[in-house]
């Protein structure tokens, strides 16, 4: 059993609550638009981190996180693109990986509008954690938890950390 913590669109700002809701997580997956690296580094400093760049992301980040991630979790595969729309409304290039990588499970952010919904032409769950930062036009800002436990994905929760 996996239990991961999902942020997106931090913009910069990483709010403390943040590590007491992924206290008990083993990793934490960032879907971009960190905002700098101080995010990356303080998130990395307490869980396993994996992440991609986002569009606002400067050679800091992109230096070291790729714009699309795909990876086994237990027996789930996983695609995380920053950009990538939502079933079925992707964009062209993240409707081509999808279809390449057929994951179970694809987390982008960019929207900074919460999803979490299946596309069952794709098999597949989509979820973007909304906005975990300060700047953009979402009002309240959120990360999401779940648990991966062999092919199960589960206990999916929405957490609000207040409004923007």
């Amino acid at each position: 059993m996996t239990r991961i913590g999902l942020i997106s669109d931090t913009h910069g700002y990483l709010d403390e609550a943040v590590f007491k809701h992924f206290e008990q997580c083993d990793e934490v997956w960032h879907a971009g638009d960190f905002g700098g690296e101080a995010v990356a580094t303080g998130l990395k400093e307490k869980k396993t981190l994996k992440g991609v760049y986002g569009n606002i992301d400067g050679q800091d980040i992109r230096t070291v996180y790729p714009e699309q991630l795909v990876f086994m979790c237990e027996e789930v595969k996983v695609m995380i693109r920053h950009i990538g729309g939502y079933p079925p409304k992707y964009n062209p290039e993240t409707k081509k990986e999808l279809l390449i990588h057929q994951p179970q499970l694809f987390i982008s952010g960019h929207s900074h509008i919460l999803k979490v919904m299946y596309d069952d032409k794709l098999n597949c769950l989509h979820i973007n954690p909304g906005a975990a930062g300060k700047q953009g036009w979402h009002k309240v800002r959120t990360i999401i938890r779940l648990v991966i436990d062999g092919k199960e994905m589960k206990n999916c929760e929405v957490i609000e950390l207040g409004n923007r």
